[in-house]
């Protein structure tokens, strides 16, 4: 009964996931993807966000946390997306940079995110 309660909490943690794995992230080989097939994952997944906006705005990892909702693992996964996507290098490492910051703050140690970091310098 907790994991079903967990899981509905976490609704987005479990989309982000499951978008990742269409995309092919956890296939075992580099994914190839573009930003325009994330926001087809995200319509079709019906999370009600607009990657264009989000991605304008001054800070998206506090907006996504705070507006949206986002989870520990929710933000970890949409960040590790949009990094093997197409966007420009330098929005990748703000962003990446932005989650890390948020997420060891929390206490929430993102191993994957911090490998991403190392793979961007």
């Amino acid at each position: 009964m907790e994991d079903v309660l967990l899981r509905e909490i976490d609704r987005i943690g479990e989309m982000m996931l499951m978008i990742a794995r269409r995309l092919g992230l956890f296939g075992g080989k580099k994914p190839d993807y573009s930003i325009s097939n994330v926001k087809e994952e995200f319509g079709k997944a019906d999370l009600g966000i607009d990657l264009d906006d989000v991605l304008k705005k001054e800070n998206p990892i506090c907006y996504l946390v705070e507006e949206k909702k986002f989870s520990e693992r929710a933000l970890e996964t949409f960040v590790e997306i949009l990094f093997y996507s197409d966007i420009e290098e330098s929005k990748k490492k703000d962003l990446l940079s932005d989650a890390i910051a948020w997420l060891d703050s929390k206490g929430y140690i993102s191993f994957k995110l911090h490998s991403l970091l190392k793979v961007n310098q």
